[in-house]
This record gives C-alpha cells, sequence and structure tokens, in this order.
C-alpha cells in the first residue's frame, strides 16, 4: 500500500501474527511512532534516542528498529489540509501492528474530538494497560512507594466514556427523560428538568474479552493474583454483571475453581501456587490500594473505575510523568505515555521523558527484546537514585540536581549497561 505522506523504511521487516495469534518480531522491525504535540515534540525525540543506545548495546547491530513517523494531532493537520485523524495513519498502524506516540491534544467541553480516544475507538485498541511501579528514590505521599508494583487492565471500549449523552435542556435529552419515564417506569429522577443524561453501556462480550486478555496476561507473567474491580454493589446490571461475566470466563475457560473463602476462584498451575482471581468493590480499592498495595498483582476492571483507580496509584508513585501506558487489541500494540501535552512548556526542554521512556519500554517487553528493556529501566533507576531529576520530580528533602530533558536522557544514555 503507498501512503501520501508516510515514508516506508526501506530496510525494515514488517511485523506479523501468524493464523494461532501469536506475534511474529523480526530482528529488523519497521515501528511507527507519532511525536504528538506540545512537549511531544520534546520527549519523542529522547525515547527514541535512549532505545536506539539500549539497542544498539544489547544487540551489536543483529537486531534495529526502523522507525516509521505516522501522523496525528496539529503536525497532522498541516500535512493533511487541517485533517487532525488521517485514515492513512490509521491504516499504517494497522498493516505495521506496533506504535508508540507521544501526547496528543485534547479539547474540553468542545472543539474536536479526543484523538486519544478516536484512536481507541477507530481501532479497538479495548485494553489500556498501565504498569504502576513505586521508586524509592522519588518524591511520593507514602513511606514505601517501592511497595507499589501494580498492573491495572482496564477497558477502553464501552462504559460511560463511550461519549452517550445528551446536554441538558436539549431536544434529545428531552426526548430521553420522557422515554424514561412514560414508557419504562422510571420514577427516581429526583430532578427532571434541565437534566443531562448518559447512557452507561457494560456488554458481555466487551467484558468476557477483557477478563479473559487479563487472565491470560497474568498467567504468562507469572503473576500471583487478578483482581476483578467492580460497583456491582449498586450498579448491579452493568459493574455487577462485569464481574459476574469476568469470573464465569475464569471458570468456563481457564478451569477455575472456587477458593478456600467462597468468594473467589483460583486456577491450578503445575509449577507454582495457583493464580487467585478476587473481586474488590471500586471505593474500597481505592482504600486497599493506598493502605496496603502489596496485595495487588493485575488488576481489570472497567473504564472509569479504572481511570481513576490508574490516576489514583499514579499519584502514590511519583505522577504522570513517569507512568506508561499501552492501549492493545489482538492485532494492534498502540504504546504512549499517560500525561497531556503541557503546552506551556512546550519547547523550552524541560519536560520529563521517563513517561514517554518507560512506554518503550512497555513495548520492548511485548516484543520480548527484554536485554534493551531492563538495560534501560535499571539506568533509569540509577539517575533516579543519583538525584539526577527533570523538575516536576525534585524534591524538598533531596538534593536534587535539576536537569533538562536532553541532559536527563544523557545521563540515562550513559548509565545503559547489558545486565
Amino acid at each position: 500500500m503507498s501512503y501520501q505522506h508516510i515514508e516506508i523504511p526501506p530496510n525494515g521487516e514488517q511485523i506479523s501474527i501468524d493464523n494461532k495469534g501469536v506475534w511474529r518480531i523480526p530482528a529488523q522491525p519497521i515501528i511507527a511512532y507519532i511525536d504528538g504535540d506540545g512537549v511531544g515534540q520534546d520527549i519523542s525525540p529522547c525515547m527514541r534516542d535512549v532505545v536506539n543506545h539500549a539497542v544498539q548495546l544489547c544487540y551489536q547491530g543483529v537486531r534495529q528498529i526502523h522507525w516509521m513517523e505516522v501522523f496525528n494531532g496539529e503536525k497532522a493537520a498541516q500535512l493533511y489540509d487541517g485533517d487532525w485523524f488521517p485514515q492513512e495513519t490509521i491504516h499504517a498502524v494497522r498493516q505495521f501492528k506496533i506504535a508508540i506516540k507521544g501526547p496528543l491534544t485534547t479539547p474540553i467541553g468542545g472543539g474536536f474530538r479526543s484523538l486519544n480516544v478516536a484512536l481507541r475507538h477507530e481501532m479497538d485498541l479495548f485494553v489500556n494497560m498501565r504498569p504502576i511501579k513505586g521508586y524509592c528514590a522519588l518524591p511520593s505521599p507514602l513511606k514505601k512507594p517501592e511497595n507499589t508494583n501494580i498492573v491495572v487492565i482496564r477497558d477502553s471500549s464501552e462504559d460511560v466514556y463511550s461519549g452517550i449523552e445528551w446536554q441538558a435542556g436539549s431536544v434529545e435529552a428531552e426526548k430521553m427523560l420522557d422515554f424514561l419515564c412514560q414508557e419504562m417506569g422510571v420514577t427516581r429522577l429526583r430532578f427532571d428538568q434541565q437534566c443531562g443524561i448518559g447512557i452507561k453501556n457494560i456488554s458481555k462480550e466487551g467484558s468476557e474479552r477483557l477478563v479473559r486478555y487479563a487472565i491470560a496476561y497474568a498467567l504468562e507473567q507469572n503473576s500471583d493474583s487478578v483482581t476483578v474491580v467492580h460497583k456491582g454493589n449498586v450498579l448491579k446490571f452493568t459493574d455487577g454483571a462485569f464481574k459476574r461475566w469476568g469470573f464465569a470466563v475464569a471458570q468456563t475457560e481457564f478451569s477455575a475453581i472456587p477458593h478456600s473463602n467462597g468468594r473467589w476462584l483460583e486456577i491450578p498451575r503445575t509449577d507454582r501456587p495457583p493464580l487467585i482471581i478476587k473481586e474488590v468493590i471500586a471505593d474500597n480499592m481505592l482504600q486497599q490500594a493506598l493502605m496496603d498495595p502489596e496485595q495487588f498483582d493485575v488488576v481489570v476492571t472497567t473504564n472509569q473505575n479504572g481511570d481513576y483507580l490508574a490516576d489514583m496509584l499514579t499519584a502514590q508513585v511519583g505522577g504522570i510523568g513517569i507512568m506508561p501506558a499501552a492501549n492493545l487489541n489482538n492485532e494492534v500494540a498502540f504504546f504512549e505515555p499517560t500525561h497531556g501535552t503541557f503546552a506551556r512548556i512546550a519547547g523550552q526542554n524541560s519536560a520529563n521523558p521517563t513517561s514517554s521512556i518507560l512506554s518503550a519500554v512497555m513495548m520492548l517487553r511485548f516484543m520480548n527484546w527484554h536485554e534493551a528493556a531492563n538495560s534501560i529501566e535499571q539506568a533509569l533507576q540509577h539517575t533516579f537514585s543519583a538525584g539526577e531529576v527533570t523538575f516536576d520530580l525534585q524534591a524538598e528533602q533531596q538534593n536534587s540536581t535539576i536537569l533538562s530533558c536532553s541532559d536527563f536522557t544523557q545521563k540515562i544514555i550513559e548509565r545503559l549497561k547489558v545486565s
């Protein structure tokens, strides 16, 4: 397929997936990237620089990433006559399977739709994965942030974030109110005038595929537990159904059996203790993850609950500047930092590239290039421990050295080693 503005690297190879769903990563893969808006232009080149050095150090040219730029956001609008979301970017990412991007502009209260949400919906990237890991050298409200090491697997396809809602006072909202009250017999609307209406949709198919992905991931990673987080004590037919459908998947597809406590399940394993399938009410989860994070390993939850939970956990370990993420389905893997564009500091060479760099570490692990991933993560940890950080990570109790984005990146590169 030919593209208007995308140039395919001539010496790279395309990633493929075989008929059994196994990803085939060549030694010279083509990886798509979007620099992003705002500070994306600062941090994305730093991320690629770190990855290139680590891959060269660990594999001595046998393996190499061939980067292919694709476009979304402000840069796309300049190239594609005002189109912020060109379809050829979607086609290219689907063709080449793995991509990594910087932050993209998100409108608030109007304008074009969120590019991040649009990408997820257009490509049906139904898994949002956030590995949240504490570092003892970084500022945190917790005494022991390093005890937090939780992978949040959150739905990205439905729930209230589907965007099915009507503005208060609109004709559509009034029609929906009339339908609910007159046709469906709803009597619990305390205020039925000037009332915005939204739909919370949780499907059996969406719940099953998410929990299936989470359990398979936990088994592959030799995790201790999967915790299903929900609000089924109140929302019985949405969140409650999510929990029921999820537990049913564990039983029918993974041969889970009842746990001795009568509430959980467990999946027997021959070489290690069983994988425990837990369930926790969402508000209790927020408390438990703060007070006793060690009890959680992999967490799977609905879209809105996952948004709140991941952001709270992120605050426990140093903030969004260091948190990576991936948006996944069975055919595409898209990696990204969790923070926004921070337009006020864009172009100042002061932004923190850690979230983008750790997103690349996620990508390398997904590719089974663990040597390069380990090298980057260890170099990053040593840089934090040396007190060499960007401005957002400075702690009052530390004698930190505040570095620019590029200087921080260089310190990481200098500390890269083959483990």
